[in-house]
């Protein structure tokens, strides 16, 4: 089968690890290619997640003036139309991008301006997540919130996400910025459940009540935790070839996505992170097929998930939805 001619649904896509070495080497002609592979891929098999997200700071760092923000995100548009992803949700962390002094507003304004001017050149219709990241303070999550809340609703940015190291730092710093994305309603998502285990994910369950959690893939540690994401329809961004680098599962068949389908849970797939983990989603649909013997049914039913839980107007969904059911 082709996947790549399957109209597909990504929404957990990090735009600064998401760089080609196409458009690295526009940003900084010094790279070579096997730089590219050594410095900004990871390697197959990671210590952790700490080591594997090393790697993004390559990304970040090539994405601090309103030029380097529109190529790359040019790019990951690019990468996205030839992979037949019809709609994507892509996350950043708007903070990592002031290092030259653009404010945190300029950032996003730069970014939805690529976006806008890729609307018309790349099929894909695409939003915008803005990211506090676990090692944040108190007060640079807030403010990642208040500018959630201030681009919202201009027709690019639709939810907020904390991203990061949750073996490493707790959900208690964020709480505040958490508090105003939920009194503003707006939608959100948190990861968890990945460099540690079900205890993260029944943190940010408990203290924040996400309906989507990003990756999630290590409460098939936890039966009675399994048991309540199906009751209480709590949706999973799964990154296949991404856990496999971050070390949770040493193969794809050991991989806990299938059984997690197969107990009810409503789980998605999405690539993460197309820099440092050298994938499609394309690819990402061939390995899981081939590990756990799927089909188009499995796909289809992943691809309807993610779009019941992507952060999107009802109209936008049902078009989408049928674009998925004819191409299906």
């Amino acid at each position: 089968m082709n996947y790549s001619l399957l109209p597909k649904i990504e929404l957990h896509l990090h735009l600064d690890c998401s760089l080609s070495y196409a458009v690295v080497s526009q940003l900084d002609p010094h790279v070579t290619e096997q730089q590219y592979r050594e410095e900004f891929v990871a390697p197959s098999v990671c210590v952790d997640l700490r080591d594997y997200l090393t790697r993004a700071i390559k990304g970040f760092s090539l994405m601090q003036t309103p030029a380097q923000l529109r190529l790359v995100t040019l790019d990951l548009l690019a990468q996205l139309e030839a992979d037949h992803v019809i709609y994507a949700e892509i996350r950043f962390a708007p903070l990592l991008h002031t290092r030259q002094g653009l404010t945190p507003a300029q950032v996003v304004e730069s970014v939805q301006a690529a976006l806008q001017e890729g609307a018309s050149l790349y099929k894909v219709i695409p939003r915008l997540i803005l990211c506090t990241l676990r090692h944040f303070t108190a007060e640079q999550s807030l403010e990642t919130a208040l500018l959630t809340k201030q681009f919202v609703g201009q027709g690019w940015v639709v939810g907020f996400d904390m991203a990061g190291d949750e073996a490493g730092y707790s959900v208690a710093p964020h709480k505040k910025a958490f508090a105003l994305i939920k009194e503003s309603g707006i939608p959100f998502t948190v990861h968890a459940g990945e460099a540690a285990g079900p205890t993260s994910m029944w943190e940010v369950i408990r203290e924040l009540a996400p309906r989507r959690i990003g990756h999630g893939v290590r409460s098939i540690e936890d039966p009675a935790l399994v048991a309540y994401l199906v009751e209480h329809q709590i949706h999973l961004e799964v990154c296949p070839t991404s856990n496999l680098q971050t070390n949770i599962f040493s193969s794809m068949q050991q991989h806990s996505l299938a059984t997690l389908y197969q107990q009810g849970v409503s789980i998605s797939l999405s690539t993460d992170a197309r820099m440092i983990t050298p994938v499609t989603l394309s690819s990402e649909y061939q390995q899981v097929t081939a590990a756990f013997g799927w089909g188009k049914p499995e796909l289809l039913a992943c691809n309807l998930q993610a779009l019941q839980n992507a952060f999107i107007d009802e109209e936008l969904r049902s078009s989408l939805k049928q674009r998925l059911l004819a191409a299906y």
